[in-house]
C-alpha cells in the first residue's frame, strides 16, 4: 500500500477530527456544505475523514484566520488543482473510469472487506467475479 492511498483512507470520525483541528462539528459541516472537504460515508452516513481531509481542514482554519472568505479558499484550491493537473495530466480530476479501473477497484474492495480476517458478505457474492 503506498502513502498516496494511506493518506486518503477514511479513517478518523468527527469526534476525532474536532480534537485534531480545533473546529467544531458546525464549521466541519460548514466547509463539506461548500464542498472544500469530501468525506467518506459509512453504511450509517457517518462522516470518515482521512488523514488529506484533516490536513486541508487544517488549511481551511489557517486561510480564515488569514481574513480569506470561503469563496477565495475554493479559487484557492482550483487554482492548485488546475496547476498540479498541468504539471501531471494522471493526477487530473477524471469524468468518469473505464471497466477495467472499475473492476480493479471493485477486486480491492471485495480483497479487503471483512473484519478480523473473516470474509463478509458482499466478499462473497462478488467474490465469483474476480477469479
Amino acid at each position: 500500500m503506498n502513502d498516496h492511498v494511506r493518506r486518503n483512507m477514511p479513517l478518523f470520525p468527527i469526534s476525532i477530527v474536532k480534537q485534531l483541528t480545533e473546529l467544531s462539528a458546525r464549521q466541519i459541516r460548514y466547509y463539506e456544505e461548500h464542498s472544500l472537504i469530501h468525506p467518506a460515508r459509512t453504511s450509517g452516513n457517518q462522516r470518515l475523514f482521512s488523514f488529506n481531509d484533516v490536513d486541508r481542514l487544517l488549511e481551511i482554519k489557517s486561510l480564515i484566520e488569514r481574513g480569506i472568505n470561503i469563496s477565495g479558499i475554493k479559487e484557492i484550491f482550483e487554482l492548485r488543482a488546475q496547476e498540479s493537473s498541468k504539471e501531471n495530466p494522471a493526477l487530473a480530476p477524471k469524468t468518469e473510469i473505464s471497466q477495467k479501473e472499475l473492476r480493479r477497484h471493485l477486486k480491492n474492495e471485495v480483497m479487503m472487506a471483512g473484519k478480523h480476517g473473516k470474509p463478509s458478505m458482499i466478499q462473497g457474492q462478488l467474490s465469483r467475479f474476480f477469479n
